[in-house]
């Protein structure tokens, strides 16, 4: 063979493998990309956090934990506080309350608040509420749970129980299968002047 021929020939072989090395090699970026951001794994972690959440501007809530860990990547995204969580809230009336739990998760989408193992809620009256689980819808400043709880009012009242729903401050209470004792202020009597409607 003629070293004419030679160069045509490794020119054919170089230009067939040339072809199908770019025919191999399929657009795998996203593949790589899903790799590199796994959804099954923690997509951060912080210790000693301090978190504040603000709603037009004021801060609305103080959250302390020692461990975050953060799920951003999930389908449903959610934050995980394994050693616990002491948090400050504000009501409508700018008064402070303050719930802590041993371990809690945040859904955020949804901004429901799990909290579990020794749950305590002091609000800013000193009512208290101490539950093994406790959910919080913090955008419709709800609690309510389906485990035992006591809650004590600041006039010794008491109501224990399976299951309750109620508003941040307790004014929109409803309680199931429970035991309390509650008290109730008198109205003042009746003059010929008031009218009954």
């Amino acid at each position: 063979m003629n070293k004419h021929a030679k160069h045509i020939i490794l020119n054919l072989v170089t230009a067939v493998a040339v072809t199908l090395f770019f025919f191999g090699c399929e657009d795998n970026s996203g593949a790589i990309q899903k790799f590199n951001q796994r959804n099954d794994g923690p997509s951060a972690e912080g210790e000693g956090v301090v978190l504040k959440y603000t709603d037009s501007g004021k801060v609305v809530a103080t959250l302390k934990t020692p461990l975050i860990i953060e799920y951003g990547l999930a389908d449903f995204p959610y934050e995980e506080f394994p050693d616990g969580v002491e948090v400050t809230f504000s009501d409508d009336n700018k008064k402070e309350n303050y719930i802590t739990s041993d371990y809690a998760i945040r859904y955020k989408r949804t901004n429901l608040i799990d909290l579990r193992q020794n749950v305590v809620l002091i609000t800013s009256d000193s009512t208290r509420l101490d539950a093994s689980q406790l959910f919080w819808d913090q955008k419709n400043k709800w609690v309510f749970t389906d485990k035992p709880y006591t809650l004590k009012f600041p006039d010794d009242s008491f109501n224990n129980g399976d299951f309750f729903d109620s508003s941040e401050d307790f004014k929109n209470f409803i309680s199931l299968d429970n035991q309390s004792r509650m008290y109730v202020k008198e109205r003042a009597t009746a003059t010929p002047n008031d009218s009954v409607q």
